[in-house]
């Protein structure tokens, strides 16, 4: 067994311009650490059986969770239970790198979820 990093780890792009790597990828349970430019946002969605918790590591962002906008400072995070639709963002003007953290994995698991009033 050897030490993970997002140097050595499986990396993907999504969105427009972010990065994504899985520290951690059993079906069970995911670990994936994404990074963020300003201005991004990911497509607000849900997850039926992923329960999901998202741990900023460096800057700062907004994850708004059943129309509720939640700013994450570094060393802050935030559980989003199955089934809350949920949407982070990156509205400053820095990278935020972040960890999400998901019980079953999440892939396989999202499906779109509309807008609600005063959500990006």
């Amino acid at each position: 067994m050897a030490a993970v990093s997002t140097a050595n780890a499986q990396h993907y792009h999504w969105g427009d311009a972010c990065d994504g790597w899985h520290l951690l990828a059993g079906d069970d349970l995911s670990v994936i650490e994404e990074r963020m430019p300003p201005g991004t946002v990911e497509q607000r969605h849900r997850h039926a059986r992923a329960r999901q918790f998202f741990y900023v590591l460096e800057g700062m962002a907004t994850l708004e969770v059943e129309g509720v906008a939640h700013p994450l400072r570094r060393g802050e995070g935030l559980h989003v239970p199955p089934g809350a639709a949920h949407q982070m963002r990156n509205d400053s003007t820095a990278d935020v790198r972040f960890l999400v953290v998901s019980a079953p994995k999440s892939h396989g698991d999202r499906t779109p979820a509309p807008r609600v009033d005063g959500a990006a």
